[in-house]
């Protein structure tokens, strides 16, 4: 079994390799530089890691993990354009649009999103394309209920701004090392889990979100106990899941 760092290497070659489809002339330079804008890769070594640990060589799921950082890096484009969120700087350095104009920023994202499909959709049978569609809507759902202040409550909102994802790279893994449908259950409670728990770390880092509706020590509280959900899901799955297990203690651990 490969390490997070092993798959998060994996992943980063491979998009580094990534050939973008040419009818895109200059508009793949900023696609790469979206691309290449660091990032923990914490979505596609999820996807990997799961697929190994479900009996598929963790390279099979390159193109699956690789759709999925690719929809994440498009949700963060066009988060950070002015109409939404505004943000001239994304980790560090310029966001897209403040590096190449809001209208290429808008093309670099609309790019990222049909490229993601292209790699998606090269596995023969087409449940790893619906996943990737499924997951997106979700998030684009969730962004939607967030700018606009109308999401039902505050499960609804994160279950689909941030679990989508989280929840399609446990599925798309699934799906390509075909494991049958009636078997999925314990694996996919385990990606709901684990995205619930990105979430709330994120906003206890950030001291947002779940620190400002349930208090610092209620929101730790909250992200322990997704992380004990989401081992108890592990625990009923039988097969090797100690590097997933590693996963969701870095991801409760995390500082950054």
């Amino acid at each position: 079994m490969l390490a997070p760092d092993e798959l998060r290497a994996l992943v980063e070659d491979y998009l580094g390799g990534l050939a973008l489809t040419p009818e895109l002339h200059g508009q793949a330079e900023s696609v790469r530089y979206a691309l290449e804008g660091g990032g923990k890769r914490v979505r596609p070594v999820l996807c990997l890691a799961t697929a190994e640990a479900a009996g598929a060589p963790p390279e099979e799921a390159l193109p699956a993990a690789a759709a999925l950082e690719l929809v994440h890096s498009f949700s963060l484009v066009h988060d950070d354009l002015p109409a939404l969120d505004d943000d001239e700087l994304r980790r560090g350095r310029p966001s897209t649009w403040a590096q190449y104009g809001e209208a290429v920023g808008i093309l670099a994202g609309d790019a990222l999103l049909a490229e993601a499909f292209r790699l998606v959709l090269s596995y023969p049978a087409p449940h790893a394309g619906r996943e990737l569609a499924q997951a997106t809507l979700g998030m684009i759902g969730g962004q939607y209920l967030d700018i606009t202040g109308t999401a039902p409550d505050e499960e609804t909102l994160h279950r689909l701004k941030t679990g989508c994802l989280f929840a399609a790279a446990v599925g798309l893994a699934l799906w390509v090392a075909e494991v049958p449908e009636p078997g999925q259950a314990p694996w996919r409670a385990f990606g709901g889990e684990l995205g619930l728990l990105f979430q709330i770390v994120d906003d206890i880092l950030d001291g947002d979100g779940y620190v400002v509706t349930h208090g610092a020590g209620e929101a730790r509280r909250l992200a322990d106990e997704a992380a004990e959900r989401a081992q108890a899901a592990l625990e009923r799955i039988d097969a090797d899941t100690s590097v997933l297990e590693e996963i969701v203690g870095g991801l409760k651990a995390r500082t950054v």
